[in-house]
């Protein structure tokens, strides 16, 4: 297998925007990615001439579709990339992206997501949910005669087997939305502005049992963009580069469930003692770097155990151990690994993790204030399905 040093810091984001986050936006999809995109074009100190690509991370009908997004801006694009409607497609996009600028397919391409749950999704479950109604069960293992309808349940099953296996709380759980709320709190942008206690989390309403309210995001409209370009290139633009210094796909198969990592037995996953092989941790070795590099580690935080998968999933503790390792402060600022640091899905918006990608950016960029990870010089961007980028300054 190549060991990625063909590709390692070969390309960089030159650019990041977003648009206004809300509960319900008044503006489109398309206005918000249109948004979005001008504000990283600002950012860049470029002209929408200079993007020759596009890569969408979730089109219509929550989104927009590359082609009416290029015929509206007045756009010229020669390389395209639309995944299919769903956040785990962030990593992906994002790896489209820079193995087009890497093989001259583009020279800048736009990544956008733009989406509005509120105006088009409602309800989760409900007849708005396009996603979940896909022949032979839903994109995140909903199954409706058993009255799985929405993320929520596959996600609160996933938690309540790691519960039973590991003897993992919710009370422990609630470190995870906790940490990311204290965080939001330093983020003007971030729609939640009220602390979250322990006792808070606990009394709120169950979602799906084992899940309180507070372990699930939120559900918003809103839009962001990440320009990726060639290294050589983002040394001549107005900020500092961000390398991609390595990356690793998206798994699937019969031990990749969408709410865990592989050996836990949730649906057709086998039951074993699993840890990260050479091959799970990919991304490092295209890198050069280990965990230990990393200075904050930025996931998919729809649910707040995806937070725990993810840490087992890429080794920064072992199977079973990250309800114990997330308490104390270790994912929050000032703490050993600081996590979604501008509140995530979970206390900022849900932007299907870019919002999470742009506040990685400005990490490494040292535009954070007061959320600003001290001397910090790589990031992760990583989820609970597998796929992963490392960025360094």
């Amino acid at each position: 297998m190549a060991d990625g040093a063909t590709i390692r810091d070969r390309t960089a984001v030159s650019g990041i925007g977003v648009s206004r986050f809300a509960f319900a936006a008044e503006e489109t999809p398309l206005g918000l990615a249109a948004e979005a995109f001008k504000a990283a074009l600002v950012d860049a100190g470029l002209t929408k001439d200079a993007v020759d690509g596009l890569a969408i991370n979730i089109g219509w009908p929550l989104g927009v579709d590359y082609d009416r997004f290029a015929e509206t801006l007045g756009l010229r694009i020669r390389f395209v990339e639309q995944a299919w409607t769903h956040g785990r497609f962030a990593g992906p996009t994002l790896q489209a992206a820079a193995m087009a600028i890497h093989t001259g397919l583009a020279t800048c391409v736009a990544c956008l997501c733009g989406v509005s749950f509120t105006r088009e999704r409602q309800l989760l479950g409900g007849p708005g949910d396009f996603e979940g109604t896909r022949e032979e069960g839903g994109t995140h293992q909903e199954n409706p005669v058993y009255g799985m309808t929405a993320p929520a349940a596959g996600a609160a099953l996933a938690a309540q087997r790691y519960f039973a296996l590991y003897g993992a709380t919710s009370q422990e759980l609630a470190a995870v939305p906790i940490a990311f709320r204290k965080h939001a709190l330093l983020n003007p942008g971030a729609l939640m502005k009220k602390p979250l206690s322990l006792e808070e989390h606990q009394r709120s309403r169950w979602i799906v049992e084992p899940l309180h309210l507070f372990d699930c995001c939120l559900v918003t409209d809103g839009a962001a963009c990440v320009l990726v370009t060639s290294a050589e290139r983002s040394r001549d633009r107005r900020k500092p580069p961000v390398l991609i210094a390595g990356m690793q796909g998206l798994r699937a198969g019969r031990d990749d469930v969408l709410f865990g990592r592989p050996g836990l037995g949730l649906w057709q996953q086998r039951t074993f003692r699993w840890t990260p092989a050479d091959d799970d941790l990919l991304v490092y070795r295209m890198a050069s770097l280990t965990q230990r590099d990393v200075g904050a580690l930025y996931t998919y935080d729809a649910f707040s155990p995806l937070v725990w998968f993810v840490l087992e999933r890429f080794g920064f503790c072992g199977p079973g151990e990250a309800a114990k390792w997330t308490q104390g402060g270790r994912i929050e600022l000032g703490g050993e690994l600081p996590m979604n640091t501008s509140g995530g899905l979970l206390s900022e918006a849900h932007v299907s993790g870019w919002n999470s990608i742009v506040e990685l950016v400005r990490q490494l960029r040292g535009e954070a204030g007061p959320r600003q990870v001290p001397g910090i010089q790589v990031a992760q961007w990583a989820t609970a399905w597998g796929d992963s980028l490392i960025f360094r300054r």
